[in-house]
């Protein structure tokens, strides 16, 4: 499996990126916003999702580990495919979309290309307690972790944590420090 592809933007097209990794190109699918940030000949770090089918082969790209890991959690509910649910990230950013889960918005998921009320109202049945649950958790605990942006976070998601143990563990390890550092101080505070 492919994790993450690092590299050149080589080319842009429709909704994919073609990433240049040491003289190889690879076509990555991403969301509407990793593609407008996308810039030609600058460098570019996708973490991917591999998808095989018995006729293809396709890599999906999120700028962050959050992103992935809420793309790999909308692929879990019946109907909703790879594209599907890359179209449901291009809403907005993975912060925006998990809001909308785990608030029950079904309308705001409708929005999304090829996505229809029923299959929405799948998404927000099936993954609201599961993205609902890291929210609360931000919410109550005033913690400065962002599910989005935190490269702490995504070590330990990297390291096997999930979203919600990432974001316990990080609770009580200020923010202000590097970041190898805040993921030692949680690493070391779990054990």
């Amino acid at each position: 499996m492919i994790a993450h592809v690092n590299g050149v933007v080589a080319e842009k097209f429709g909704s994919a990126v073609i990433v240049d990794v040491a003289g190889v190109g690879y076509e990555v699918q991403v969301a509407a916003g990793d593609y407008d940030s996308a810039v030609l000949g600058e460098l570019v770090k996708f973490h991917t999702y591999h998808h095989i089918r018995e006729q293809s082969q396709e890599l999906f790209g999120f700028s962050s580990l959050a992103a992935k890991k809420l793309f790999e959690l909308l692929i879990t509910v019946q109907g909703v495919g790879p594209k599907a649910a890359l179209s449901i990230l291009s809403l907005g950013d993975s912060e925006q979309v998990r809001n909308a889960i785990a608030n029950s918005d079904s309308a705001y998921i409708t929005q999304a290309s090829g996505v229809g009320k029923r299959i929405a109202e799948r998404v927000v049945v099936d993954l609201s307690d599961k993205v609902g649950l890291a929210i609360q958790i931000s919410r109550t605990s005033g913690s400065s972790v962002s599910a989005t942006n935190d490269e702490a976070l995504e070590a330990l998601m990297a390291l096997g944590y999930s979203l919600v143990d990432g974001m316990k563990a990080l609770e009580s390890v200020p923010a202000d420090l590097p970041t190898a550092a805040r993921v030692t101080q949680a690493l070391r505070a779990g054990s």
